[in-house]
């Protein structure tokens, strides 16, 4: 079998040591990956120092050249990517698409909009010259999610280099391959050797490491609440700045005015894409009492056309991203403590014999669901939806989307515009859609949580401020 390993000064840095990489739709080994240590990351992190001497000096129009260019070479590769990112993660071939498309949009976006980004003028009198410089921090680290490895990736490392920094990532255990293969990319382009440098390996190790690496200067995060508490820990030891994305438990707020089949489709595709497996899925449904029960029969007739197969064939729902990842969608349907299970809550059924030990999980809807249960309140990370009914009361739907310890994104349904404002701004969440749902919203979006969603934000040219630090020089005249 072939074996992933990690990109360090613009080489490959095979370890002695492996583990499987595997597919989620059969269960078995599809190649190795380097299993990295702490020295590996060592050399990464100087390698990237030694890079970011060089970097730091580019300017605004080289640095535009090189991340248009790394957009182009994505395009080029969009087919080994996009399979590469499907069978690694199970997502549907079609997913995969327009991951390596969002992928290659961070870096022309940033690469079109560094060269706008500028410090200020201050005028403090007319016998001084005060003005301020965005610098970079030198070194940023990177620790991503599997859930959508090259979008996650390639919004940090087009941010971090067009800002003039160089990077260290260390990509999900499960899913490395299209983060090394951007490296190669990358080191194609033109940038400096070392420019971006990528870790293989386990996150109790190689991403522990990182950090906790004393030479990284900047930390960018993207994962479970738990884990992301213990990066801030680490970062605050050495007080380096940090980016959070984490966990969501995102509501769709819908009234009774209403368009319900024109939401249908988009409440379906919010906890159906990447089966779920996503920080800002709709997994909660608040629906006014008098069409809950046509939204809920509605969402479970989409439900029962829903296509399931391994990725790369391009269904509508793939498996989840591994067996771990199954216990854990299972346990949360086996502990229910009230609701009613409409659709789901199981494995499949109908699955060729190939997949029969994949880890597949059918769209699961429970209706009635009691808010303050853990099924309600707590991330699944899976094809599940909660339905909740509420009154006439536009106060008491806010409440209920509020009502969790996440506030990443939500979206209100209604055809009253001055509703939607006032709901919009009472709903404790870092994006809020309307009539619609993102998902996480587009590259030109700012996007990131309140409380325990996280803080700082990625995605639009707001995500420069996070991996740059201000000075000002004052000069007397």
């Amino acid at each position: 079998m072939t074996q992933t390993s990690s990109f360090i000064g613009g080489r490959h840095v095979p370890s002695l040591h492996t583990y499987e990489n595997i597919d989620p739709a059969t269960n078995r080994p599809i190649g190795q990956v380097s299993r990295a240590n702490a020295d590996e990351v060592d050399r990464a992190v100087t390698a990237a120092a030694g890079a970011q001497r060089e970097w730091r000096r580019s300017s605004p129009e080289q640095r535009s050249r090189l991340l248009v260019e790394v957009a182009r070479l994505i395009r080029a590769d969009r087919e080994r990517l996009a399979v590469m990112e499907s069978q690694d993660t199970g997502k549907p071939l079609s997913q995969a698409y327009a991951d390596v498309d969002v992928c290659a949009r961070y870096f022309e976006f940033y690469g079109h909009t560094i060269e706008s980004y500028y410090g200020s003028a201050i005028p403090l009198g007319d016998d001084m010259h005060v003005y301020t410089r965005r610098e970079p921090y030198g070194v940023t680290g990177h620790i991503v999610a599997w859930n959508y490895p090259l979008q996650l990736i390639g919004r940090a490392a087009a941010t971090s280099l067009a800002t003039g920094n160089c990077a260290v990532a260390k990509p999900a255990d499960e899913t490395p391959r299209t983060t090394v293969r951007l490296a190669e990319l990358i080191d194609q382009a033109g940038f400096p050797a070392g420019a971006f440098n990528v870790i293989t390996g386990l996150g109790a190790e190689a991403g522990d490491a990182v950090a906790k690496h004393p030479g990284i200067a900047h930390l960018g995060f993207v994962g479970s609440t738990g884990t992301g508490s213990l990066i801030a820990h680490a970062a605050a030891d050495r007080v380096v700045p940090t980016v959070l994305e984490l966990g969501g438990k995102s509501a769709n707020v819908v009234f009774a005015d209403a368009d319900i089949d024109a939401a249908i489709p988009s409440l379906v595709r919010s906890i159906l894409q990447n089966a779920g497996q996503t920080c800002s899925a709709g997994s909660r449904l608040i629906v006014h009492r008098d069409v809950h029960a046509e939204v809920v029969e509605k969402m479970a007739a989409a439900f029962s056309s829903v296509t399931v197969g391994r990725g790369t064939d391009d269904p509508t729902l793939g498996p989840l991203v591994s067996a771990k990842q199954l216990d854990r969608v299972s346990g949360f349907l086996d502990r229910l403590d009230g609701g009613e299970v409409v659709t789901g809550g199981t494995q499949p059924d109908g699955l060729a014999a190939e997949l029969a030990g994949g880890a597949f999980f059918a769209p699961t809807l429970v209706n009635n669901v009691d808010p303050s249960s853990e099924i309600a309140r707590e991330e699944v990370f899976g094809p599940v939806v909660v339905a909740t009914p509420f009154a006439d009361d536009d106060d008491e739907a806010v409440a209920l989307a509020n009502g969790t310890d996440y506030g990443l994104v939500s979206a209100v349904w209604t055809q009253n515009l001055s509703r939607a404002h006032r709901v919009a701004a009472e709903i404790e969440a870092g994006q809020v859609f309307v009539n619609t749902y993102g998902a996480g919203g587009g590259v030109e979006l700012p996007f990131g949580g309140f409380k325990k969603s996280g803080y700082g934000r990625e995605k639009s040219i707001e995500a420069f401020d996070e991996y740059t630090q201000t000075k000002t020089v004052a000069i007397k005249l």
